[in-house]
């Protein structure tokens, strides 16, 4: 079976980890399938993006066998060529991208999770920085997403100790932004993100740029992008179809235009 299962329905685009004998873990094969399931994910036609696990994990990061293997890519091929650009791409994406956790998310598999927009979980899953535990520092992003989530010492202890984070502790500490009972999780989540599929797509993607241009941005230099995302913003169909519909009071129907 592929390692990437992929689907597209009513908008949305369900990308599922599928290595569950492996807890999901990835190799070469897999990386490069998950960057073209996301470069697919550019399409017009999508306007959520829906990222799971299959099994009982959500992902175990790096398959280690991959990394000992003699005749692997080796580490530096491992991050600029296969986790890097999965971090990468969900970034970029202009269309918001859920990641359901299901399960636990450990080393590169739980950055993976941080670099998405709204993460939620269910309550069995777990985060842990695990990399420490190899004597390696974490990647796929997590010294960028997590101490920007969480706050410099709190991120600094996780990923020194290695502690593995409740989804309970994981909601508390601001790191994702909700958990669902364990058999309420995959209908939840899914129905979160079709909410978001049917929300104005345009301006969801700027609301994702603006957000990010925060992070390294001065004031200044943030109101003026606002000032341009909000005069794109204002020229889409959707936001006609939502003013129209306030003042007609109903329900908008939003088409991503």
């Amino acid at each position: 079976m592929a390692e990437i299962l992929f689907e597209l329905n009513n908008g949305i685009a369900f990308i599922t980890l599928n290595r569950p004998e492996k807890l999901n873990a990835f190799n070469r094969p897999m990386a490069l399938l998950m960057q073209e399931k996301l470069q697919a994910c550019n399409s017009n036609a999508i306007r959520c993006v829906y990222i799971t696990g299959a099994g009982k994990g959500f992902c175990a990061g790096q398959d280690l066998e991959e990394v000992l293997d003699p005749n692997g890519p080796g580490m530096n091929r491992i991050l600029k060529e296969q986790f890097n650009p999965i971090i990468t791409l969900i970034q970029q994406l202009q269309k918001p991208v859920v990641a359901a956790v299901n399960g636990v998310a450990a080393g590169a598999g739980a950055n993976i999770a941080l670099a998405c927009d709204i993460v939620v979980s269910s309550e069995q899953a777990s985060f842990i920085q695990a990399f420490s535990k190899i004597g390696l520092i974490p990647d796929s992003g997590g010294t960028y997403f997590l101490p920007r989530l969480i706050g410099y010492q709190k991120a600094m202890a996780l990923m020194m100790l290695g502690d593995k984070v409740s989804a309970t502790e994981a909601v508390n500490m601001g790191m994702i932004y909700k958990k669902f009972p364990t058999g309420e999780f995959e209908n939840a989540s899914k129905q979160l993100a079709q909410l978001l599929a049917n929300m104005p797509t345009q301006a969801l993607g700027f609301i994702k740029q603006a957000l990010q241009a925060s992070m390294h941005q001065n004031l200044n230099q943030q109101l003026e992008l606002e000032d341009v995302l909000q005069q794109k913003a204002s020229a889409t169909n959707d936001f006609k179809e939502g003013v129209n519909a306030f003042i007609q009071k109903r329900t908008p129907i939003f088409t991503g235009n």
